[in-house]
């Protein structure tokens, strides 16, 4: 039969074209949250990862605090990869910019110096503001030109008041060095570790710095790209969670956020304590796991396991729908 022999007969009572493309793609995008993202420590598991990217889960991005995507694990087409660069060697490194050059063209945001305020000794890469605001300017911002045209980030400050105090020396120092344009950025950066109340009044105190206190227009975004509930039981940190998804999933300034971490709980460290991990010694899910994945309307609960093998299986999925959505939107266009 032609599809387009009786679509004259009601075309005065069916839903818009415009309409219906947009319900049609909601099945494909509908799948991912834009925002929801996962901190990713180079889990091997292979389970593990085809429950993270499977058809069902809500992740749409990750990063590894490098500039080199884990594509062992996660295939170039599974996740948007957000490369960084750790600190002032990086920066130097004339293979991080190679690195950089060679990402899949959906690598479009690029992080920098990841918590200069803090020791090297806790992941920090222990930078003074105004050793940071002259590399920033010297070899982060040129990446905001040329072909990529890279979207860069501030450094991503702990969550503390040291961490603010150093954010307000290194903005002083960008300016100190050009006068005119300081250090731009296209996005900020932000880490948290510790209760929900605690992440909203740093968010708040973020956007009254860069945004609320300044003539930006528009306002910078957001990436919350750690956070966690280190050190408490598994109920505190569920609550943590619970108050926190919904709040970043509506709050407009925060593009993207990252929980900490998606690996077992056997392989947390000893300041984040076990309580944060998404998957047991087992490889399933916890209570945690579940609730970030979705929990039950997406199809994920607690004792959940992935199957070994099925990780690039998503990707490919999407796309078959994809291509026959477009098909569909085609055919009825033409009609």
């Amino acid at each position: 039969m032609n599809p387009c022999i009786s679509r004259s007969r009601y075309s005065s009572h069916s839903i818009p074209l415009t309409v219906l493309h947009l319900f049609l793609l909601s099945l494909v995008f509908a799948q991912d949250n834009p925002k929801r993202g996962i901190a990713y420590l180079g889990d091997t598991h292979e389970n593990d990862n085809s429950l993270l990217l499977s058809d069902k889960s809500p992740i749409s991005w990750y990063y590894n605090w490098s500039p080199y995507p884990n594509t062992q694990q996660i295939p170039n087409d599974a996740l948007e990869f957000a490369p960084l660069i750790h600190g002032i060697d990086e920066a130097e490194n004339s293979r991080t910019s190679s690195a950089l050059n060679s990402l899949p063209r959906s690598s479009r945001h690029l992080l920098s110096f990841n918590e200069p305020d803090g020791t090297r000794d806790s992941g920090g890469s222990n930078i003074e503001p105004e050793d940071a605001a002259r590399a920033y300017i010297d070899h982060i911002v040129p990446y905001r030109s040329g072909d990529r045209q890279w979207l860069i980030s501030h450094p991503s400050s702990t969550g503390s008041p040291r961490g603010l105090e150093w954010l307000r020396s290194f903005n002083k120092s960008c300016y100190e060095i050009d006068e005119e344009n300081g250090c731009p950025t296209d996005f900020i950066a932000v880490h948290w570790y510790g209760a929900f109340d605690g992440l909203a009044g740093w968010l708040g105190t973020l956007n009254e710095f860069y945004n609320t206190n300044t003539s930006r227009d528009p306002p910078l975004g957001m990436w919350v790209t750690e956070m966690a509930l280190p050190q408490q039981d598994e109920e505190a940190t569920v609550q943590m969670m619970n108050a926190s998804l919904p709040y970043l999933d509506n709050l407009d300034y925060v593009e993207k956020y990252a929980w900490f971490g998606a690996f077992r709980t056997d392989d947390a460290n000893e300041w984040t304590g076990d309580g944060v991990a998404l998957f047991d010694d087992d490889g399933s899910l916890t209570d945690l796991g579940a609730l970030y994945m979705g929990g039950e309307e997406r199809g994920f609960e607690k004792g959940q396991r992935g199957e070994g093998g099925s990780t690039s299986n998503a990707p490919a999925d999407r796309k078959l729908l994809l291509a026959l959505i477009v098909a569909t939107i085609v055919t009825i266009s033409i009609c």
